[in-house]
């Protein structure tokens, strides 16, 4: 009787040790579950797409900046521009293109009976515009000798336009005033000096050459071989 009560009580706890042990085994992890990680991510392709990448996000062009970035859309190469105003391109005027005009007495001169101021033109001949620019100079012509012109003494007035642009045909001014011959007949001058005349005047246009002009009335008649000029325009003078 206690043999088989023993074997009871045994048989009794190996069938609760078995139980425990089964239940133990199904909920002890297996394999690569083992290392207790967390659960797997998901395939890439169930991933739920996220916002498009911007322009910013490249690294490309601003809004504010042109190709290149280059801003407001500037391009970075100089470019080039054509020379005078409005895109006409500006050449001096030549010898042959410009040719001396009759001097006439100024309205506006100092009082005596010389010539005391004249008005001296040049035109363009040619047919195309060209330009002039800076003051004349003034010789008293060696009339059929150029060798022997004389020159005149100049003094400067006025500003000088950079440019005077003459079309076909058009002029261009300058006002010589001389020291004026006093008294009648053939008049003195102030300083002493003996009153000279001459027929013709050698104008110098630069750049363009000099050119004969005489007055058209009487001769030039001057004291002290010298004149005041002013600088070659587009608007005649008084």
């Amino acid at each position: 009787m206690q043999y088989t009560a023993g074997f009871g009580r045994t048989a009794a706890a190996l069938a609760t040790a078995l139980a425990a042990a089964a239940l133990m085994t199904g909920c002890t992890p297996t394999g690569d579950d083992a290392g207790g990680t967390g659960p797997s991510a998901p395939p890439a392709d169930a991933r739920p797409a996220g916002p498009a990448p911007t322009g910013g996000d490249k690294g490309g062009t601003t809004s504010g900046g042109g190709s290149g970035g280059s801003p407001g859309g500037a391009s970075s190469s100089g470019g080039s521009s054509s020379g005078g105003t409005g895109g006409v391109t500006r050449k001096p005027c030549t010898v042959d293109a410009i040719e001396g005009s009759e001097a006439h007495r100024a309205d506006v001169r100092p009082p005596g009976t010389g010539t005391g101021a004249a008005v001296v033109s040049v035109t363009n001949t040619s047919a195309s515009s060209c330009t002039v620019h800076g003051y004349p100079t003034v010789a008293a012509a060696g009339n059929g000798s150029p060798e022997k012109s004389k020159p005149v003494a100049t003094t400067r007035t006025g500003p000088a336009a950079a440019d005077v642009v003459l079309g076909p045909g058009a002029r261009a001014w300058t006002k010589l005033t001389f020291v004026q011959v006093q008294g009648e007949a053939d008049g003195y001058c102030a300083s002493g000096a003996t009153p000279a005349t001459h027929p013709t005047l050698v104008i110098g246009v630069p750049g363009a050459g000099k050119h004969q002009i005489a007055l058209d009335d009487g001769v030039f008649a001057f004291c002290d071989d010298k004149v005041t000029v002013t600088a070659w325009s587009s608007v005649k003078p008084s």
